[in-house]
């Protein structure tokens, strides 16, 4: 496997890196090992004030990080920039709360005896994580782990080898214990030998479905617990009761973040019918107000996809899609020419069962739109996807829009606000979108030895 950072708006090669060798990576599996059995031995407080220290780190050091984004794949230097605070908002979270969370909790329902439930660190997690956050995906996994002494060797993306570098250089400059965190640069084959070590007694994995399917299989094999999060089609409902303009404006933005990179983007418009016509003008205003260019210039609104690679499989994507029978209700479907890995924003139409493309995740700025006459008919459009990882709701009667979000199979959905990750609650998804929770109190436990102790 190869690990080259390439500008994905210029086209032009960054650097490249060489593979981790075997010799190297058992000695980075010792010193992994060596950190969790002293980590067992110290105190929850020491690891909270590390993590302070790497929030400190990124947060000091917001344009160096955050540039680093941008030119490895292709991130609006604005949304760099909030990636890092949201990076740091994750550290944060868990040094604040990891004491509390890892207290040993009192079970007082026996019979005869009292008991209690204990909570530490299982062994080293493997996560294999993706190039469209390349700090806070990591950070999600890292900072509950780290706080329950649970070391975290990082296998990232092959095009933002310089993210993961500079992630490692994060925890380096903190001061962080050796073996604490480890980025390597490693082929597949080492991937399954690393899942193989006894030693490893996780595997967090956010990507692709391909890869969950691989991951997990591996980690089955070998008995290794496992999350996985692997993208989406979450819906953003739009009902008959909103504010056209201020829906179709956040409908726009939640699409075309990060060039549409997101696996809870809203990939899927379910509009009532009777405000449809409408929604769907305000919709084409506002996708007029995204413009691709330099992602480094403040003034850019549209990034580049991360790769020629993504532009070319998107394009072959949209492509099946318009033969399927879909019409094109904004934007010129011709590919971008050029070296860059721009993209120019779609708004599809007509899409039904009978399209190739109707559940696969069109991983770029590509919206679908959708009609519904009534609530069952916005849950039932809602939930004919093989997908359930998150979805919003824009109404003015929030208990309305309560009722449908408990209707809607997947792991999250807002009501009036863009969905995205936050430190305080659960984050992942159901049925093909994968399983198991980061963040909150639950992210913290997926990796945990939690300990029945009875007395």
């Amino acid at each position: 496997m190869s690990y080259t950072a390439v500008n994905p708006y210029t086209g032009q090669k960054i650097r490249s890196f060489e593979n981790v060798t075997d010799q190297q990576l058992e000695m980075l599996l010792d010193q992994a090992q060596d950190f969790y059995e002293k980590a067992q031995r110290r105190s929850v407080e020491e690891r909270t004030e590390f993590l302070n220290e790497l929030a400190d780190e990124f947060e000091n050091n917001t344009e160096k990080y955050a540039r680093i984004l941008s030119t490895n794949m292709g991130k609006l230097i604005s949304e760099a920039r909030q990636e890092v605070a949201k990076t740091v908002s994750f550290a944060r979270y868990y040094a604040k709360n990891g004491v509390r969370l890892l207290k040993p909790q009192p079970y007082n329902d026996l019979s005869s005896r009292q008991a209690q439930v204990e909570f530490s660190g299982i062994g080293i997690v493997l996560a294999v994580e993706p190039w469209n956050f390349p700090y806070a995906q990591v950070m999600r996994v890292f900072a509950p782990n780290f706080v329950l002494g649970d070391p975290v060797i990082l296998k990232h993306a092959s095009i933002v080898p310089e993210a993961a570098l500079a992630f490692q250089e994060a925890c380096d400059n903190a001061g962080l214990p050796l073996g604490a965190f480890t980025n390597i640069f490693a082929s597949y084959d080492q991937i399954d030998h690393i899942i193989e070590d006894p030693r490893v007694q996780g595997v967090a994995l956010t990507g692709s479905e391909g890869a969950g399917r691989k991951i997990a299989a591996s980690a089955g094999k070998n008995l290794t617990k496992s999350t996985l999060e692997l993208g989406g089609t979450d819906v953003f409902v739009v009902l008959d009761d909103v504010d056209v303009g201020a829906a179709a404006k956040d409908a726009a933005k939640a699409r075309l973040t990060n060039a549409g990179q997101v696996c809870t983007a809203a990939k899927r418009y379910i509009v009532s019918a009777e405000i449809y016509p409408d929604f769907l003008a305000a919709l084409r205003d506002e996708f007029v107000k995204y413009h691709l260019g330099d992602p480094l210039d403040e003034k850019t609104t549209l990034a580049p996809l991360s790769s020629k690679s993504a532009q070319k499989q998107l394009q072959e994507q949209v492509e099946k899609v318009i033969a399927g029978g879909a019409k094109v209700l904004f934007g010129d479907p011709t590919p971008n020419r050029g070296k860059g890995a721009g993209f120019s924003p779609l708004i599809l139409s007509g899409m039904d069962e009978s399209n190739p493309m109707y559940e696969e995740e069109l991983f770029g700025p590509v919206a679908q739109i959708y009609q519904a006459h009534s609530d069952d008919e916005v849950v039932k459009i809602a939930n004919n996807s093989r997908h359930g990882l998150g979805g919003a709701i824009y109404t003015k009667d929030v208990e309305r829009g309560k009722k449908i979000a408990s209707r809607i199979e997947t792991g999250q959905v807002t009501i009036n606000q863009i969905l995205s990750s936050q430190s305080e609650v659960p984050f992942g998804g159901v049925k093909d979108s994968g399983y198991g929770r980061e963040l909150s109190d639950w992210g913290i436990y997926e990796f945990a030895n939690i300990k029945s102790v009875i007395y």
